[in-house]
């Protein structure tokens, strides 16, 4: 699906949008055609019915932000052997076969579906986020023959190191992310 699609923005929205483009169907329907086509006007709106239900379900089951908020404060305050601990579960929670790595570029290695992922994370901490990791990270995942490859932190990064990750493939793992996978949020 495109990103500026109708849907897609639809997607994004909140939940009652959907549902008044559905009643505007309904309405309009009503106030012109036919009374015998009304029906057929009314089901025009269906598509905007489903995804303002998928939208409210979302809704629903997104995390609490304070929540959030507090699961990243609680990883700032983290040593490194906790908060990788804890990485390390909440990825075996969403069914990834974990390996740490002795390597300075990537911290664990997962495998989930025959796709191997490299993900790095030491410096989930830190203050400001350049390229050399970035460059590090997706030398190791050629070396590797890894597929994916993923970077984690709390801080944003750079807008050069954000042009050389989509360059190279590399994700970058937001906080909101990051505290959803903490949380085990899907």
């Amino acid at each position: 699906m495109a990103k500026n699609s109708l849907f897609a923005i639809l997607l994004r929205s909140p939940w009652w949008v959907s549902i008044a483009i559905v009643a505007a169907f309904a309405l309009g329907a009503k106030a012109l055609l036919p009374a015998q086509y009304v029906p057929f006007g009314v089901i025009g709106g269906l598509p905007f019915l489903v995804i303002g239900v998928i939208r409210a379900w979302r809704q629903w089951h997104a995390p609490n932000p304070e929540r959030l908020d507090a699961a990243l404060a609680r990883a700032g305050e983290m040593s490194w052997r906790d908060f990788s601990n804890e990485l390390e579960q909440s990825f075996v929670r969403d069914g990834y076969q974990v390996t740490r790595l002795n390597s300075a570029a990537a911290d664990f290695q997962l495998v989930k579906g025959g796709a191997t992922t490299l993900v790095s994370c030491k410096r989930w901490k830190a203050a400001n986020h350049g390229v050399e990791a970035l460059r590090d990270l997706a030398f190791e995942q050629r070396a590797q023959g890894a597929q994916q490859a993923t970077y984690v932190c709390l801080a944003p990064v750079s807008d050069k190191a954000q042009r050389y990750a989509k360059e190279e493939g590399i994700d970058l793992m937001p906080p909101p992310q990051l505290a959803q996978l903490l949380l085990g949020k899907p």
